[in-house]
């Protein structure tokens, strides 16, 4: 014998936060899309994954951007040795104040 529950607080609470943070929309518009697509994916879950960004980067893209941020510590580490280089130069030719002071 079924009865019938009024609505539970705590879900209506869920379901609300759930619609003001996008996931409502963001799943429905998958969803959607899916249902439109004319070929069926093979795996429907990998392709709710890939179009709401779970699946992350390719491969590809994330070995490029880790060779890409390999480069620029280098170029960093380089650019920060020659500054350093520079300042020690400097110092020879412009000492600074004793007094804390600027020159003007």
């Amino acid at each position: 014998m079924a009865y019938y529950r009024g609505p539970d607080p705590k879900r209506e609470q869920f379901r609300r936060y759930l619609e003001k943070a996008g996931v409502v929309d963001s799943l429905t518009s998958v969803l959607v899309a899916l249902f439109e697509s004319q070929e069926r994916p093979n795996n429907a879950l990998e392709y709710v994954k890939q179009h709401l960004g779970a699946d992350g980067m390719n491969p590809e893209d994330t070995e490029a951007l880790q060779q890409e941020m390999i480069d620029l510590k280098q170029t960093c580490a380089r650019l920060m040795e020659e500054n350093k280089d520079l300042k020690t130069r400097l110092q020879r030719y412009e000492p600074e104040p004793e007094d804390g002071a600027t020159a003007e």
